[in-house]
């Protein structure tokens, strides 16, 4: 740290405006920081960026070493395992030096047809191989660069892809003749993630409203005016977001509109793409479905996970009728609802499903086999480690005999397989190097339980070097997310490599409001009970202290997002049990954000937060937790807040309005804004730029938790 800055901490002037909903008034001195097109805010911004800069300077000689040691350890020029789609392997490039990869393919080899080209040792470029998509040069010239589709034709004669090059998630897409390498005249602006081909002459996209929420499916006919394309689908509510696809036998096209909460589906048959889409079973509040195409002795049928009959979903079968109609509580089970089993998913092919589930806050998955006397049972795959993640990694084509499944855990790098159904059998195709030596068996990670106020047990997931001495305190990290019924899954991470050698044991309270542990545990961390999500947190750093693990004054807490959020809770709740917090994108001033329907997301979040707009109990329940408006005169931890202008989905006015009432109020704790100017929720695009954010980051964490010291 600097002893003597040359700058002065910033303080926001303050232009009080007052908030008056249900009878209750809360003077905001902060709210102006919203105007984007201020000078005044862009100046305060900058103001909070050289600020932080200076007060980070001291350490950045650690953050020039953790980013080393990221870079280091990660193979620069690489590819992944091709992909088969159609008559072609499809796979990504990474060459050193690059931020940004290309989009390859080469032809598969009849003779071969599954048995994917090996990838050479250096990562060079495969024999016969076409390069798709530069994406460094699409980037050239921007300071943010995403890539929002890239989607090819089933013949791999054409290719639509798009880009966002400002942060937004407003994308610009484009059509490539793969066999001229032209782009057509096809040119669609200001469309949403993702492109549907429908044959090779139609494209179905999505198109977002005032408020970002995907609303809109459009078609497009190649070669004609984009004022020409149909509206096939418009979603007025606006709890709803809507979306287009297609499955993996080509037969089907749909439309899913989704809340929290509820879903429905309609269907096409993708050889009448100009057809009226059909609806498969009417949206009730609350039920969730998801419907996916099979074929079972020689009939088509609907494959349907769905919540009607119990909170954790079940999963049923019907035949494809007339008008395609699914009758939601009649179907014929499959896969029975567990209380103890949260099932996530069918993936239908030609020969056999597979179902995505997990059970014991791990994620598993099981095979089904598809034959002239029907489906049987569906067998679970087991592994042997206690905490690990397995996942479909994907196979486009219907009669595949293989399917890829990825396997990580905290000290496992991932490793990709092929999976043969008929014989059982794995196939490791591609383990994550590591560069520099990397020995699985140097680090450990267990699960721990703390008990919440309320009696809840809450899983932890601690990892640590093996050859830690646990007989004292050690710096330790605890990060948490819970909302949305996300799940943090076991993953292994090179740059979390640079915390676990300098000593610090690294913590993932899995608390209320997620989904490890079923739908239950989400159920009870979400809207009138989201307290519970910030208390089990708590809950978690007073259990690693009670074991001796770690001390409240080596103890750092992260979180993003919705989990920042979480953080600026826990920093109000119990701020002595934290020697630092790292909030991330923070989504810290949500009474404001959530009484504004006309700001991004506001109304699809009112089925997670709750209506506080409508609601005046919704209304208190809120404001006793948000962040920004319970900020007070007292001690808090040291504080990083790290935010984009950019941002659509947790605006940077968030952040900015909380560090400046924190600075203005807290009676400790030194209190830091970063602000990317030219970013989005992802933060800064770019490899080695996320790798040099990254390790910023974590040199503020090793610092705070006294661990560059040790």
């Amino acid at each position: 740290m600097t002893d003597q800055p040359s700058l002065n901490a910033p303080r926001a002037p303050k232009h009080p405006v007052t908030r008056s909903f249900h009878g209750r008034e809360f003077v905001d001195d902060y709210e102006w920081l919203r105007d984007k097109e201020s000078p005044e805010t862009i100046a305060y911004l900058e103001e909070e960026n050289a600020w932080t800069e200076q007060r980070t300077e001291g350490f950045a000689p650690l953050t020039e070493a953790v980013y080393g040691e990221i870079k280091s350890r990660i193979k620069e020029t690489d590819m992944s395992v091709p992909q088969r789609q159609g008559d072609w392997w499809y796979y990504a490039r990474m060459i050193e030096g690059k931020n940004y990869g290309l989009s390859c393919r080469v032809a598969a080899d009849p003779a071969h047809p599954w048995t994917p080209p090996t990838v050479p040792e250096d990562g060079s470029a495969l024999p016969g191989e076409e390069v798709l998509l530069d994406l460094n040069e699409l980037a050239e010239g921007h300071d943010f660069f995403s890539l929002g589709a890239s989607s090819v034709t089933t013949s791999g004669r054409l290719l639509a892809y798009s880009c966002d090059t400002a942060g937004d998630e407003r994308f610009t897409l484009r059509v490539k003749d793969l066999t001229t390498g032209e782009l057509l005249g096809d040119t669609l602006d200001d469309v949403f993630y993702g492109a549907t081909w429908a044959g090779e002459t139609h494209l179905f996209y999505t198109c977002v409203d005032d408020a970002w929420r995907p609303h809109q499916v459009w078609r497009h006919t190649l070669g004609t005016p984009t004022e020409q394309d149909v509206l096939v689908y418009e979603e007025t509510d606006e709890r709803f977001n809507v979306s287009v696809g297609g499955d993996r036998s080509d037969k089907f096209l749909y439309i899913v509109s989704g809340s929290k909460l509820t879903s429905e589906w309609r269907v096409l048959p993708l050889e009448t793409p100009e057809a009226e889409f059909e609806l498969l079973w009417p949206r009730e509040q609350g039920v969730e479905y998801d419907v996916d195409f099979a074929e079972v002795g020689g009939r088509g049928v609907w494959v349907v996970t769905h919540n009607a009959t119990g909170p954790n979903f079940e999963v049923g079968m019907c035949g494809v009728g007339e008008g395609g109609r699914v009758p939601l509580r009649e179907l014929e089970v499959l896969k029975a609802h567990d209380d103890t089993v949260r099932i996530e998913g069918v993936d239908t092919y030609r020969d056999f499903w597979f179902c995505a589930y997990r059970s014991g806050g791990i994620s598993r998955v099981a095979v089904a086999e598809v034959g002239d006397g029907g489906v049987s049972d569906f067998r679970e795959l087991e592994f042997d480690e206690e905490l690990y993640t397995v996942g479909l990694g994907g196979n486009p084509e219907w009669d595949a005999p293989v399917v890829r499944l990825s396997y990580s855990s905290y000290t496992q790098p991932t490793q990709l397989f092929d999976y043969t159904v008929a014989t059982r059998e794995l196939t490791l195709l591609k383990e994550q190097e590591v560069l520099g030596g990397y020995e699985p068996g140097d680090y450990v990670a267990t699960r721990m339980w703390a008990t919440a106020a309320d009696g809840t047990r809450v899983p932890m997931s601690v990892v640590r070097r093996a050859d830690l001495d646990l007989s004292t305190p050690h710096s330790a990290l605890l990060y948490g997310y819970g909302s949305y019924e996300a799940s943090m899954d076991p993953g292994f991470s090179v740059a979390r490599l640079s915390l676990l050698d300098r000593g610090m044991v690294w913590v993932c309270a899995h608390v209320r409001g997620g989904g490890e542990m079923g739908r239950a545990w989400y159920d009870h961390g979400k809207g009138l009970e989201k307290v519970n999500t910030f208390t089990d947190f708590i809950a978690c750093a007073d259990a690693l202290v009670a074991e001796g693990i770690t001390t409240h004054g080596q103890l750092v807490a992260e979180g993003g997002s919705a989990g920042g959020l979480l953080m600026g809770a826990v920093a109000n709740l119990a701020p002595e049990k934290f020697a630092g917090i790292q909030a991330i994108v923070p989504f810290v001033d949500p009474l404001t954000s959530i009484l504004m329907p006309e700001l991004p997301l506001t109304v699809t979040e009112w089925e997670e937060w709750g209506d506080p707009y409508h609601d005046p109990e919704v209304y208190d329940y809120i404001a006793r937790y948000a962040p920004y408006e319970n900020v007070e005169a007292k001690a808090y931890p040291d504080i990083l807040a790290v935010t984009s202008l950019n941002d659509t989905r947790v605006l940077y006015v968030e952040p900015a309005k909380w560090v400046a009432k924190l600075r203005e109020k807290a009676t400790g704790g030194e209190i830091l804004l970063k602000t990317e100017m030219q970013a989005g929720h992802g933060g800064v695009s770019g490899r080695y730029a996320r790798w040099k954010q990254t390790a910023f980051e974590y040199a503020w964490v090793l610092v705070h938790s006294g661990a560059a010291q040790e």
